[in-house]
C-alpha cells in the first residue's frame, strides 16, 4: 500500500474557523513526513513543507517566527495560524499522527509503516 492510497479530509483551523480544507489529501504520506521532521536533527530550528507526489509543494508548511511555529498553505498564502510554542506544536503533530494511525488501523493495515514522531 502506497502512502498517497491513504486519504482523508484535512484542515486547518485557527480559533475555530475554517481556513483551508482538502477533501482527499494524503494524510499517512503528510504524517510519514512529519514523523522524519521531527526525527532530523534540525527538528525544532528548520522549517516544514510538505513536498507530495498528490500535493502542491507547500501545501502545509509549518514555519517558524520569532513569536513561535505558525502553520500555513499556499494555496492560502496571506493566512498563517496564530504562534505556538513548539512543545505545542509537537502535541498537536502528535494527535495528528494518532488520529492517521487509528484510521489506518481501522482499514485492516498496519499504521507501523508510518515512522513514530
Amino acid at each position: 500500500m502506497l502512502l498517497l492510497d491513504i486519504e482523508a479530509e484535512l484542515s486547518i483551523r485557527e480559533q475555530g474557523r475554517e481556513v483551508w480544507s482538502e477533501e482527499a489529501f494524503p494524510v499517512a504520506e503528510l504524517a510519514y513526513h512529519l514523523a522524519l521532521w521531527l526525527q532530523s536533527p534540525a527538528a525544532g530550528h528548520a522549517d516544514f513543507a510538505l513536498d507530495s507526489a498528490q500535493a502542491e509543494e507547500g501545501m502545509i508548511r509549518i514555519v517558524h517566527s520569532d513569536e513561535g511555529w505558525r502553520v500555513g498553505s499556499v494555496s492560502t498564502p496571506d493566512f498563517w495560524t496564530a504562534p505556538v510554542a513548539w512543545d505545542v506544536l509537537i502535541a498537536e503533530i502528535k494527535r495528528f499522527d494518532r488520529g492517521v494511525r487509528e484510521g489506518i488501523a481501522g482499514m485492516g493495515v498496519d499504521p507501523a509503516f508510518i515512522p513514530e514522531p
